[in-house]
């Protein structure tokens, strides 16, 4: 059994004059991501490799979890190739998870983060929104052979401010 848990990054800022790729979050995305990851504590996810695009939106947003979540650095890996708006460099990565990961958690970004949780989850989500967190369980011993899974949980910020 492996569980991945897809994080789109939280809201960000674009009152800098900086390359997209270094766009910070703003205030909102800064409340969203300290919102949804104290919440996120109360289920005491298990968290085996956090993946993380190495946009600077994402890294902010991934180190509320990565604080709040007490994860070591040694489970953290940035990936370009998680900087990716279709999907096919998300489904890349994933699928390339070493067999011996159970519990994987990702931050991206959108259309990504959407298309992949509605190729492989089986509940349709319309958006994943910023600091939009779905979880999926695949009943598969390695990533490579990723197949539809269950969507067993969805938490998007709107839904418990």
């Amino acid at each position: 059994m492996k569980r991945l848990i897809l994080i789109r990054h939280a809201k960000s800022s674009w009152n800098f004059d900086v390359i997209d790729h270094q766009r910070p979050l703003n205030k909102r995305g800064l409340n969203d991501a300290d919102l949804v990851s104290t919440y996120l504590v109360e289920s005491n996810p298990k968290i085996d490799i956090l993946l993380c695009s190495d946009a600077q939106r994402t890294r902010l947003t991934a180190d509320f979890f990565i604080s709040k979540l007490s994860i070591d650095s040694d489970q953290i890996v940035f990936n370009h190739d998680l900087y990716d708006f279709d999907g096919r460099s998300l489904e890349n990565v994933i699928k390339n998870c070493d067999p011996s990961t159970n519990n994987l958690m990702v931050f991206g970004h959108n259309h990504a983060i959407t298309f992949f949780v509605n190729k492989f989850g089986n509940k349709y989500v319309e958006n994943v929104p910023t600091c939009g967190v779905v979880i999926i369980n695949f009943d598969i011993s390695d990533w490579s052979d990723l197949t539809k899974g269950e969507t067993i949980q969805i938490i998007f910020p709107k839904q418990i401010k």
